[in-house]
């Protein structure tokens, strides 16, 4: 064979080789930027890359600081003094230039570039070897952010321009993971800013100060809640259904040294009762049927902060018995495992049911039962606390007003003595829903005695019975506009009058009709 015709062999072989390799070097490249969330960490496996596919002699991103207005280094590869921070104003050598331009720039001979700044090194280590400089820049959606360039030694037939294009390919990948990397880290900036706004939110929802009641026994529970808040003692809470027990055992996490760690409800009466102990303290793969991977426990989720167990009088006496070693030891196995797990939560448990009667049928354990009434708080029926009425029933006409776009701001006398009136068996609970109800009804400022739910009516109170006759119905009425023009004028009859479109003669006369004290309002 000719040396001519080898010669013809052998070129299109250099080539294909070449071809070759930069598209395993851009295979490499993507897998790189691929499988990892560390932006750093992938450039510089795609810098490493460059170096043994091309032999770069050092290779190196860089990125603009929104912040400064500098480019500065990213990453690097090579011949680059490890520590060394690198930056350039836009505009400011060769770099400096293609983040400015957007565009390429190619030096075959450093050397003989006087714009070329070896700021990477303090020296190339190379001897007498002539360099060659590239660089690319990365645009990421119409603006250049950076610029990724590569250190050659200088070769006379090297085609600048094709490596020029294959360098822009691979800074227009490194673009795209710049913008997955930024999407992500502004995603979970906003993730830590909603956890943040919404641990402060529930801080002060929470906060025991802002618990509505001024009355007697509310006042003791207060009390007993700054007491215990700050420890980590375990605390029963007693009462009937609706008094607001979860209330209070937020009030104590959130004022607790536990307030920035989870706070987890466990209700053991919603539970059925074969789900309960998976449910508490989780469960490996394969324990049960169905249980196709492993799955932590509410005790686990609680690590660090507050485990709150509703309803605890309802948990069956097997379930009781593994609490009670949890208690006691502070460690726990899952369902079908062998590794122990510690606890460090902070227990409130609650219950509206008699423990001490369920003790003596044997429904719950004894000494279960000391273990969870270290600290007992009994959170009063609301007919027990009358005096709270009226300020829980402002507090909740505020809250739903804003909440279906009312324009309800107080509620008439009549309306009031009727709240006052009534037995309340299912206690607040049972109040916020009555008011939501009335606010909902209610076309006015005003929240009257007929927007109350039927349960709550009756002739008397409020005129609208069925038995009543119509010149009762239409006097109750005069009643409570009355009031309602009282209580708004503070007392004072001539505006009260005016705010009814009225005479004050007239109006003073109905004011004695219906043996109303005016001056109950004064002040």
């Amino acid at each position: 064979m000719s040396s001519s015709t080898a010669s013809n062999w052998a070129e299109p072989d250099a080539a294909h080789a070449g071809e070759v390799r930069k598209l395993s070097t851009l295979l490499e490249a993507s897998q790189a930027l691929s499988n990892t969330l560390d932006l750093n960490e992938a450039l510089q496996r795609v810098l490493e890359i460059l170096g043994r596919h091309h032999g770069a002699i050092r290779s190196t991103v860089v990125l603009l600081n929104d912040d400064t207005g500098d480019v500065e280094l990213e990453a690097s590869a090579g011949a680059v003094t490890p520590g060394k921070r690198v930056r350039y104003r836009v505009g400011e050598g060769i770099t400096g230039q293609v983040v400015q331009t957007g565009k390429p720039i190619v030096v075959p001979r450093v050397s003989r570039e006087p714009q070329f700044l070896n700021r990477m090194s303090d020296r190339p280590e190379l001897g007498d070897q002539e360099l060659s400089f590239i660089s690319a820049p990365i645009t990421l959606e119409g603006k250049t952010v950076g610029a990724v360039s590569v250190d050659l030694r200088f070769k006379a037939d090297r085609d600048y321009n094709r490596t020029g294009k294959f360098l822009g390919v691979v800074g227009s990948m490194i673009a795209q993971a710049i913008k997955v990397h930024r999407l992500i880290q502004a995603e979970r900036q906003q993730l830590v800013e909603e956890n943040t706004h919404l641990r402060q939110e529930l801080q002060e929802r929470y906060d025991f100060s802002n618990l509505v009641g001024t009355s007697g026994p509310m006042r003791q529970v207060y009390e007993q809640v700054s007491q215990v808040a700050r420890t980590n003692t375990t605390v029963m809470l007693r009462g009937e259904s609706g008094t607001g027990k979860e209330l209070i055992a937020h009030a104590i996490h959130y004022n607790s040294t536990r307030a920035k760690k989870p706070f987890i409800k466990v209700s053991c009466a919603a539970l059925p009762q074969d789900l309960i102990e998976s449910e508490l303290f989780g469960y490996e793969k394969g324990a049960f049927t169905g249980a196709h991977a492993s799955k932590k426990g509410r005790f686990e989720l609680a690590d660090g902060g507050t485990l709150f167990l509703d309803e605890i009088g309802e948990l069956n006496l097997s379930t009781q018995v593994k609490l009670l070693r949890v208690l006691q030891e502070r460690e726990f196995e899952r369902l079908g495992g062998t590794t122990t797990i510690r606890a460090n939560i902070r227990l409130i448990a609650a219950t509206n049911k008699d423990l001490e009667m369920a003790i003596g049928v044997g429904e719950f354990r004894e000494d279960l039962y000391y273990r969870l009434n270290v600290f007992a708080i009994f959170v009063p029926a609301l007919r027990e606390r009358k005096p709270d009425i009226t300020l829980l029933a402002d507090y909740f006409i505020d809250k739903f007003s804003r909440e279906h776009g009312k324009k309800v701001k107080r509620i008439a006398t009549p309306a009031i003595d009727m709240l006052a009136s009534y037995h309340w068996p299912g206690n607040v609970r049972e109040l916020s829903n009555a008011i939501e109800r009335a606010v909902v009804v209610c076309d006015g400022q005003v929240l009257h005695a007929h927007h109350l739910p039927p349960t709550l009516q009756t002739a008397e109170a409020s005129g609208t019975g069925q038995s009543t006759p119509l010149r009762d119905s239409i006097e109750a009425f005069e009643k409570d506009a009355l009031l309602d023009a009282l209580k708004s004028a503070k007392g004072n009859r001539a505006k009260a009058a005016r705010l009814l479109a009225t005479t004050e003669r007239i109006f003073n006369y109905r004011v004695r009709k219906y043996g109303i004290d005016w001056r109950r309002f004064k002040g």
